[in-house]
């Protein structure tokens, strides 16, 4: 038999205590240690974890000084939960810190958490998909202080296809972002911003892509926002699906 896992990467969710996963809270209660990226998490998912763990505040460690964390506590006999803002599927540098437990012969696995962008949409009462306007959800970001985007992700390329837009770490860009969606999207077209999404201080900004920057200045948005962009958006828009349609037929109808 393989050696136990004892490194767990679980999805914090948007950041409320409530919004976490049962498997989520049992781990954190079983947890000797605990790494949680303090910048993004409201301090109460914390009370999930056992009164005698080691809780280690990650938002001033480096990648290196994190592994060194992790390997050193699996190699103690600790089970160690690494906490990641919303969802470990979406910018949540699991592949490079998995690539390094992976070096050090130290097993892992991957608990999902609710992602931001669901707990944006959710809060904007919106479903992100509707029928006739968008069938398509495009998760992306832009590049300001962080790492460079592939050539062929470019966000003009992305609005061509004018999907419903869901923009992570660009707040602080919001005026530029906005001017390259217009030739696309219409400057009437719906913005919402959810800032700290089911955190102290959750705010959401609805607007259009013409004034939905004034919108963000004007709040003093600069972190910890999601900003969706789409037709979809619009409450009065869309068509009714094919699935729900009385017209279709079902198992069990006469005939």
């Amino acid at each position: 038999m393989g050696e136990a896992v004892t490194v767990h990467f679980v999805g914090a969710g948007p950041g409320a205590a409530d919004l976490l996963t049962v498997r989520a809270t049992r781990m954190l209660g079983a947890a000797d240690v605990v790494l949680y990226p303090g910048t993004y998490l409201d301090p109460g998912v914390l009370s999930h974890c056992a009164p005698g763990a080691e809780l280690v505040d990650t938002q001033g460690l480096d990648l290196d000084r994190i592994t060194e964390r992790l390997v050193g506590a699996h190699r103690a006999g600790s089970d160690v939960v690494r906490l990641t803002s919303g969802d470990p599927s979406l910018y949540s540098a699991l592949a490079e810190q998995t690539r390094r437990l992976d070096a050090h012969g130290v097993p892992w696995d991957v608990t999902p958490g609710v992602p931001a962008y669901a707990a944006a949409a959710a809060l904007a009462g919106r479903e992100l998909t509707v029928p006739l306007v968008a069938q398509s959800v495009v998760l992306t970001r832009t590049r300001a202080r962080s790492t460079a985007m592939p050539d062929t992700e470019s966000l003009a390329a992305f609005a061509a296809t004018r999907a419903t837009l869901v923009l992570h770490l660009a707040i602080t860009r919001v005026r530029a972002l906005m001017g390259e969606l217009a030739p696309e999207y219409g400057a009437d077209c719906p913005v919402v911003v959810v800032h700290r999404a089911s955190q102290p201080g959750e705010a959401v900004l609805r607007g259009t892509v013409a004034d939905i920057a004034d919108r963000v200045e004007e709040a003093g948005f600069r972190q910890a926002a999601v900003i969706l962009v789409g037709r979809a958006l619009d409450p009065r828009g869309g068509g009714e699906s094919f699935l729900y349609d009385p017209a279709r037929p079902r198992p069990g109808d006469g005939g």
